[in-house]
C-alpha cells in the first residue's frame, strides 16, 4: 500500500510531491500543522484535530484555504487511496510562496500539503513496562498553544532524550512542568491527576482533552496547575498523553524511579479507557 501526498488540491506520488524554495513554510516556519491518526481506518477526533488547526492558523492570521468539510473529503479520499487501517495524517498549511521577504506579501495563496503514511503504534510490551524519560530547560517560543512548524527547541529536546537512551523530554520553566517534546504530561498524588493548565506556555492536546474526559467519567479529581519538578519527582504515578502515545505511562525521570517503578493504577485504568474507546 502506497505512502500519500496531497498538495494543493492534487494527489501525486510522493516522489513527485514539491513545494517552491520560495514557501514561507520553508523559509520562516512561516506555517501550522496537525497530526491525526487513524483506528480501524478512521481518524480520531478529527473534528477537534480541524477546530484545533483553525484556531492555529487564525492566531497568526493566515487564510484557511478549506472548510472542514473540504478537509474531511480530501482526508477520506487521501485514507482511500493509501488503504491503511493504521495511518497517520500530517497536513500542513503554510502562508504561501513569495520572494523573502520577512513582511507578509498580500497577494500570497497558502500552500497546504497533506501526507498520509502508515503507523506503527508502539509495541504492547512498552506500554506494559512504561518509559524513562529526562527533563530539560524550556526554550520554546512564548505561543506553545499554537501548533506552528517552528520546532526547534522541540527537536533538541528530542535528541537530547535519544542521547539519554530515554523515550522522551519533559520540558521545565522556571522550575515547572510544561509537557513533553511531543506530549502533554500528567501526574498523579493521592489519586489527584495533575496537569499543566491550557494556555500559552502548552500545546493543549486533542488526546490530553479526551484523557481528561475519561477522568472525569471515572470521577477522578483532576487539578489543572503547573507541576514543581519536585512533585513530579515525587508522584505516585506519571504519564503521558499524545496521538501517537495515547496514555503511557512513565516508571523513571532522570533517574529517579517513580511510585514502584512500573505503570500505577489510574494510568492503568485511562489506558484501559482509551483502548474501549478506540476499540
Amino acid at each position: 500500500m502506497p505512502d500519500i501526498a496531497f498538495i494543493n488540491g492534487r494527489f501525486l506520488p510522493w516522489q513527485e510531491a514539491t513545494v517552491s524554495i520560495d514557501d514561507r513554510g520553508f523559509q520562516f516556519g512561516d506555517a501550522v500543522y496537525e497530526v491525526i491518526r487513524t483506528y480501524r481506518g478512521g481518524p480520531f477526533e478529527l473534528a477537534a484535530h480541524l477546530a484545533r488547526l483553525n484556531r492555529s492558523a487564525g492566531e497568526l492570521s493566515l487564510r484557511q484555504p478549506y472548510t472542514n468539510e473540504q478537509w474531511t473529503r480530501w482526508i477520506q479520499q487521501g485514507l482511500s487511496l493509501a488503504g491503511y487501517q493504521d495511518a497517520k495524517i500530517y497536513i500542513q498549511i503554510t502562508r504561501g510562496a513569495a520572494p523573502r521577504e520577512h513582511s507578509v506579501p498580500s497577494d500570497i495563496s497558502p500552500t497546504v500539503v497533506i501526507t498520509v503514511r502508515e503507523f506503527h503504534p508502539l509495541a504492547p510490551e512498552v506500554r506494559r513496562a512504561g518509559v524513562s524519560v529526562c527533563t530539560r530547560e524550556d526554550l520554546r517560543w512564548g505561543r506553545c498553544d499554537i501548533k506552528s512548524v517552528n520546532l526547534l527547541a522541540n527537536v533538541l529536546a528530542r535528541e537530547e532524550a535519544k542521547k539519554a537512551g530515554v523515550f522522551e523530554t519533559i520540558l521545565v520553566r522556571d522550575g515547572f512542568v510544561m509537557e513533553g517534546a511531543l506530549s502533554n504530561v500528567m501526574a498523579v498524588q493521592d489519586g489527584v491527576v495533575i496537569t499543566a493548565p491550557e494556555g500559552p506556555r502548552i500545546l493543549s492536546g486533542v488526546t490530553r482533552t479526551v484523557v481528561l474526559e475519561l477522568a472525569k467519567k471515572d470521577d477522578l479529581v483532576i487539578e489543572e496547575r503547573f507541576i514543581p519538578i519536585d512533585l513530579l519527582y515525587r508522584a505516585d504515578e506519571v504519564f503521558l498523553t499524545g496521538t501517537t502515545l495515547e496514555v503511557l505511562g512513565v516508571v523513571q525521570i532522570d533517574g529517579k524511579t517513580i511510585g514502584s517503578g512500573q505503570p500505577g493504577p489510574i494510568t492503568k485504568a485511562l489506558a484501559a479507557r482509551w483502548a474501549l474507546l478506540t476499540g
